[in-house]
């Protein structure tokens, strides 16, 4: 589905926030970085949610140089999450920042979230980005500690986004999608799959909210002005998911 439009950031009257969110696996910036920062500058997002961050030498200067390139800020994550990132605008008021290290399985690769709590307008948002096992019962168990982390932030609202590594039907993607809103099924919008770039044919990256967090659309931004084919062929190993959100004032 070709798309033209999604809702601009904004704050409400009544001080809910409107805001773009974008998940991508940018598989440590080794591929076109130039089409990587043209792509997410295109979606022009409040939030990125980054998988597959640099996270060996100079990891923080690799992370520092695409948040500039992009006109963001690093939040948080990269190695000390194992590869999950967080990125933001000035838009975003940050009332603190985690990152957690999961249970290590000897033989697998260590994975881990990076976590934050901002205020965005009116509304105080609990945010995690993640990278789930390639092993189903290692991923399964990351999917109950994505619904168990959100829930100890003790924010009204939250956004989880990432690379799960398995589709909808999968128990792990389902074990998310019983406890939050799976955003491309609440508000289709733009493409569903996001992977492999050039011909895709599955979804394995997905952008989920909270109760209470209104989804205005949600998809690969394929379509969008901007954003060109090429540039999402170059950019990394898997396309990115854009969403708009609303998320309602916190008392």
């Amino acid at each position: 589905m070709a798309i033209t439009a999604l809702p601009n950031s904004r704050t409400e009257n009544d001080g809910s926030a409107v805001i773009r969110v974008l998940s991508y696996n940018i598989r440590s910036l080794r591929d076109d970085e130039e089409a990587l920062a043209r792509v997410i500058r295109a979606c022009a997002p409040d939030l990125v949610f980054v998988q597959e961050a640099p996270r060996f030498f100079r990891w923080r200067k690799h992370a520092a140089r695409l948040a500039a390139k992009t006109g963001l800020l690093v939040l948080g994550g990269g190695a000390t999450a194992a590869g999950p990132l967080l990125l933001c605008t000035l838009r975003a008021a940050v009332e603190r920042t985690e990152d957690i290290l999961l249970p290590l399985t000897p033989g697998l690769h260590r994975r881990g979230f990076a976590t934050a709590v901002v205020r965005i307008g009116g509304a105080r948002i609990g945010l995690l980005s993640c990278h789930l096992s390639l092993n189903r019962d290692e991923r399964y168990a990351q999917a109950g500690m994505v619904l168990e982390r959100l829930a100890e932030m003790g924010t009204p609202h939250t956004i989880a986004a990432g690379d799960l590594n398995e589709r909808p039907a999968g128990r792990g993607f389902r074990r998310i999608a019983a406890g939050l809103q799976d955003c491309w099924t609440a508000a289709p919008w733009g493409g569903e799959y996001t992977f492999p770039p050039g011909d895709p044919d599955r979804r394995i990256d997905a952008i989920f909210a909270g109760e209470g967090v209104e989804v205005l659309g949600c998809g690969v931004p394929v379509g969008l002005p901007g954003v060109s084919r090429d540039d999402l062929n170059a950019a990394s190993d898997h396309l990115p998911v854009l969403a708009a959100l609303r998320v309602p004032a916190s008392v």
